[in-house]
């Protein structure tokens, strides 16, 4: 009797397999960086991205770095991409990277961001009264991810802690 043994993708709580973090190619990684080039301003490629837009980045020596555009953070995460790939297939890097468990709860609040969506928060997450996450909605990739780098590089330089007002001025028109 011959039996068979197959390894069964790792699924990800919209029922498509991991994979799915790693689709990427549709997405035009400078303009994503555009209003990031404060923090990351090496050429970069992108190699995946988590369901509330943080952005895998592989720099031109193979390094892998996660910008966290929620806080403003820059962290490298691995030394290659086949090393990238292999941490990302552990239960505890996705989790931690790909926020699995808050991914699936939103997907069951009906929250499911198509290629080019993420899933933000009505008051960004860096503001720490804003740690509730009961807030969240789905909307555009490049707009999300250029208004966190635009707000986060205004705020970079204020100590943890600091008190800000959030003033929002409406767009002039150009003439």
């Amino acid at each position: 009797m011959l039996i068979s043994l197959r390894s069964t993708p790792e699924v990800g709580p919209f029922g498509d397999s991991m994979e799915n973090w790693f689709a990427v190619d549709h997405l035009d990684v400078e303009r994503l960086l555009t209003d990031w080039r404060w923090l990351c301003p090496k050429r970069m490629t992108l190699v995946a991205k988590n369901s509330f837009a943080d952005l895998f980045l592989r720099d031109e020596s193979g390094e892998i770095f996660r910008l966290d555009v929620a806080v403003g953070k820059l962290t490298k995460v691995a030394d290659s991409e086949a090393q990238f790939r292999e941490l990302a297939a552990s239960r505890e890097k996705r989790k931690e990277w790909f926020k699995e468990s808050a991914e699936q709860a939103a997907s069951e609040r009906g929250l499911k961001p198509n290629a080019t969506q993420c899933i933000g928060f009505s008051v960004p997450l860096v503001f720490a009264e804003s740690g509730s996450s009961d807030t969240p909605f789905v909307v555009d990739l490049y707009e999300h991810v250029s208004f966190l780098g635009d707000l986060n590089r205004q705020i970079s330089d204020l100590p943890d802690g600091t008190k800000v007002r959030l003033r929002v001025k409406p767009l002039t028109p150009s003439s």
